[in-house]
């Protein structure tokens, strides 16, 4: 893991080239981008030489690379065995290698469902199954930090009170604040700075020192407290001036991943946070 030396950096969540690292790398810079998240949302498309080469480059311009885990790689199962279980913990070990060999700062996971469950026994099964996973993690030198998202439907597993929890119970897994999805699930309630300020308190609480907030951003569509679609900046609610001014509280910097649907969204999100405009 790589040292932070920006207060805010902001990247997109998709790597915008996968003809070589270097030609990723290149468009990365070109669009004035000093983050990207590896998209591994869908699968796997990047072997181990191609992280290290990634790696290698990110390092020398200094980009702040991350990991999204495929959707399937989730803990928290009702039984830690069967297809379904293996091969979420084979998806996070993979995305754990790739991580570890890039120099990646953190593995983005989902944390999972319900499943009938009280939330409770949901969160007791994602910490226990983690632990297991954390295991075999440090026997394979890639027990990297991973980060577990706020998801976007009201009544499932992932809201920002279960990922602190989940991340302080555990101490190496980090909250991954994705503020498109806590406007959805709080009916279009991130307009100003307080509720950006408190949630970013919430997992400060939990942080260790110098750690930067891992965050996705993007403006989202909701109907009933639950997301539907990411919207391209502006037409929606979400807006990111309340998000740069209460960053500006904390000491602790932060890498922001646009999850926009276009490159002029992205633009748009990463003027008002690095550039101050509006």
């Amino acid at each position: 893991m790589r040292t932070q030396t920006r207060a805010i950096r902001v990247g997109p969540a998709r790597m915008p080239s996968r003809e070589s690292p270097e030609k990723a790398i290149e468009v990365v810079l070109e669009r004035g981008y000093a983050a990207c998240e590896v998209d591994f949302e869908s699968g796997f498309w990047m072997d181990y030489p191609f992280a290290e080469r990634l790696g290698e480059l990110a390092g020398e311009n200094d980009v702040a690379l991350s990991v999204h885990a495929p959707l399937f790689g989730f803990m928290g199962h009702l039984e830690a065995e069967g297809r379904k279980y293996t091969s979420a913990v084979g998806a996070l070990d993979r995305s754990a290698g790739i991580a570890a060999a890039s120099g990646a700062e953190l593995v983005v996971f989902h944390p999972g469902f319900l499943l009938g469950r009280t939330r409770e026994d949901a969160i007791d099964a994602v910490v226990e199954q983690l632990s297991v996973l954390r295991e075999r993690l440090e026997g394979k030198d890639r027990a990297v930090p991973f980060g577990i998202e706020v998801m976007g439907r009201v009544r499932d597993l992932g809201s920002l009170e279960d990922v602190v929890e989940i991340s302080g119970r555990t101490g190496w897994v980090r909250p991954v604040l994705d503020f498109a999805h806590m406007h959805a699930t709080s009916d279009g309630g991130f307009t100003g700075v307080e509720p950006f300020a408190a949630a970013l308190e919430s997992a400060d609480d939990v942080l260790a020192r110098d750690v930067p907030f891992h965050i996705h951003f993007s403006d989202i569509a909701f109907a009933n407290r639950n997301e539907t679609k990411h919207l391209a900046y502006g037409e929606g609610t979400l807006r990111a001036e309340p998000l740069r001014d209460a960053l500006g509280r904390f000491e602790r910097p932060a890498t922001v991943i646009s999850e926009s649907p276009d490159e002029a969204s992205s633009q748009a999100i990463r003027a008002i946070l690095v550039e101050g405009k509006s």
